[in-house]
């Protein structure tokens, strides 16, 4: 399952998880719910409810607080030990509550409304965080430092990560234009207008998402459109399957398939909202830049 913006990532059904989501990946932070409760007594026991914010309550120094979270919360290697209560979609109420968490991280854009509802008609304390671009995630990695009083370890983590950032669009600005298709799924084929994350990361290295403007976070579209917008380099994510560089083939009219520049790299640095997107973001600059030298730019 695959589900943009970064939330959830999963071998099957990702076509599925996408439609349900113009959410993808972990989108403003909920910061100023974070800070309301900053001078509260730093929590405990947290429960969180997206592989994405297990990710950044490790990132603020809290990883080892989370009594529990979700399917795919695969990174780091410790958060693979935390007990799942659900996934994306369903949340065992019996066994979140038997937690005792004092924190609920939940995904507003992620996390189905109902589910966040009936915690809260619980009696837990549920805190959303959003990451809707780039510069949000390191704003999340400091809401949640202050809800577990770890700000120190959160506040270190998000300014390196705006450091890097901020190297790679220097580093970056001056590249030539180069048109780029964000292929997330084959059949049926999915990819990601110019609100994503991923599409934020293709233009801060000289990128052009060909289908920024669609209007649908995650729409699908036809390989019909893919061929009228000829684009000179094509990304999928790892999760788009093998065989998803290998069908391109038969399209050598399309500019990119025709000069090799067909790539596919990992769903979860180029696609997660967490700190390693500045990984994700640093491959598909020497992606881009790898195709503008075959293609002679």
């Amino acid at each position: 399952m695959l589900i943009l913006a970064g939330a959830v990532a999963g071998p099957t059904d990702s076509a599925a998880a996408l439609a349900v989501a113009s959410r993808f990946g972990p989108e403003v932070a909920a910061v100023s719910a974070a800070e309301d409760d900053a001078s509260a007594v730093p929590v405990r026991r947290i429960l969180s409810l997206a592989p994405n914010l297990t990710e950044l309550t490790f990132s603020a120094g809290a990883g080892e607080r989370i009594v529990g979270t979700v399917e795919y919360s695969n990174y780091p290697e410790a958060a693979r030990a935390i007990p799942r209560i659900g996934d994306a979609f369903r949340v065992d109420l019996e066994r979140a509550l038997a937690l005792r968490p004092d924190l609920v991280l939940a995904w507003d854009s992620g996390t189905p409304l109902p589910t966040i509802e009936q915690l809260r008609k619980l009696q837990l304390h549920v805190v959303s965080i959003e990451t809707h671009v780039i510069d949000d995630i390191p704003a999340a990695v400091r809401a949640i430092g202050k809800l577990a009083g770890t700000s120190a370890a959160a506040d270190e983590a998000a300014a390196r990560f705006e450091q890097d950032m901020a190297s790679l669009r220097r580093r970056y600005r001056d590249r030539a234009s180069i048109s780029v298709f964000l292929q997330i799924n084959e059949q049926p084929l999915y990819t990601v207008n110019g609100k994503h994350l991923m599409s934020e990361a293709v233009a801060l290295c000289g990128g052009r998402n060909v289908f920024a403007g669609l209007g649908e976070l995650a729409p699908v579209i036809g390989v019909e459109a893919v061929i009228a917008a000829n684009p000179q380099v094509i990304i999928n994510t790892d999760y788009a399957g093998a065989e998803a560089v290998a069908q391109w083939r038969r399209w050598r009219h399309i500019e990119a398939v025709r000069s090799g520049n067909v790539y596919s790299l990992p769903s979860d640095d180029i696609a997660r909202a967490t700190l390693r997107l500045v990984d994700g973001a640093r491959e598909i600059c020497r992606t881009l830049d790898k195709a503008r030298a075959r293609l002679g730019m």
